[in-house]
């Protein structure tokens, strides 16, 4: 899919357009061979950078292509993936491609939150410099968002292990560790291309492109923090489960082995007077119930005993 929006320069009003025009926003979500093929021979440029983005394994980065005088801008945005059990929180890259000074082409695989919340904001498509800074600061504030649904969903997770230790619970803490290690990986990545965006060697900034790029940096600094600080407590948090699990295993099998040896010595008992020799008692009239009393007997002293040194707990 492929939409085109311009900025009137008189009046800075964005709207969607079908003339492809100097000055355009192209945004390609998912685009066909077809549509990836049509754009380049339109815009005179290869494909390689559209095909970059639209690769799952790409890292956030830049890159340029002095050919064409074209600047490629990868940057790692959060995404959630769900279906009928589980959600996961993923990343995914997008692209964002500077041709010479006259348009500006997104790329990404599928909708996503960070292009959406661009449209709704005042987005001047000549400012190309600003319209990238944009997205880098919504996709921080995006991180935040969702670290902090992170941090809520692993507070009830906790809550419920804490009433009974449920595979379902185990399995989320999981999902939310591997979320935080790819979300972890991805920041730092988008750190280094905001680095290299604020010495100003790649595209021009003004003053007040400065001051959001720097405020976009904040904010990516905070929620690496915040995401290592999730994956530590986390960590800590399944160690803990993990020690609660095995020590539940060992009082369940110390419990077992008890009732064994309580349940043997009546069945030891009553093997040995089974015997087809000659026993004490066995022409006793009263000898059967007096084998059962000493069977009791003993087994309550082995309960008791086995019971002070917290076998039976």
């Amino acid at each position: 899919m492929i939409k085109m929006y311009n900025t009137d320069i008189n009046t800075n009003i964005t709207e969607e357009t079908k003339d492809l025009k100097k000055g355009n926003w192209i945004n390609m979500i998912s685009p066909t061979e077809e549509e990836i093929q049509r754009v380049c021979a339109a815009l005179q440029i290869k494909q390689d950078f559209i095909r970059y983005s639209l690769d799952e394994e790409e890292k956030a980065r830049i890159d340029t292509e002095d050919d064409d005088n074209t600047t490629l801008y990868i940057i790692d945005i959060p995404v959630i993936e769900s279906d009928r059990t589980r959600r996961v929180y993923v990343t995914m890259p997008i692209g964002v491609i500077f041709v010479r000074d006259d348009y500006i082409i997104t790329v990404s695989q599928k909708n996503n939150d960070i292009i959406k919340d661009i449209k709704t904001e005042n987005v001047i498509t000549y400012k190309k410099s600003r319209f990238l800074l944009q997205i880098l600061y919504a996709n921080s504030k995006k991180f935040l968002s969702l670290l902090y649904k992170i941090n809520k969903e692993l507070e009830s997770t906790e809550n419920k292990l804490k009433n009974s230790l449920q595979n379902e619970g185990l399995l989320k803490m999981l999902d939310l560790e591997k979320s935080l290690v790819y979300f972890t990986t991805s920041l730092k990545s988008n750190e280094v291309v905001m680095e290299k965006t604020m010495r100003g060697k790649i595209i021009k900034l003004y003053e007040e492109d400065e001051d959001i790029l720097e405020d976009s940096i904040i904010e990516n600094k905070q929620a690496i923090e915040m995401a290592k600080i999730y994956s530590d407590i986390l960590n800590g948090t399944m160690d803990a489960y993990a020690s609660i699990i095995s020590n539940n295993l060992n009082r369940v099998m110390k419990f077992l082995t008890s009732i064994t040896i309580i349940l043997s010595i009546p069945t030891m008992i009553a093997s040995f007077w089974g015997m087809n020799v000659p026993v004490p008692m066995q022409n006793n009239p009263y000898g059967f119930i007096i084998l059962i009393g000493f069977s009791v007997i003993i087994s309550v002293i082995a309960t008791v005993w086995l019971n002070k040194r917290d076998m039976l707990k």
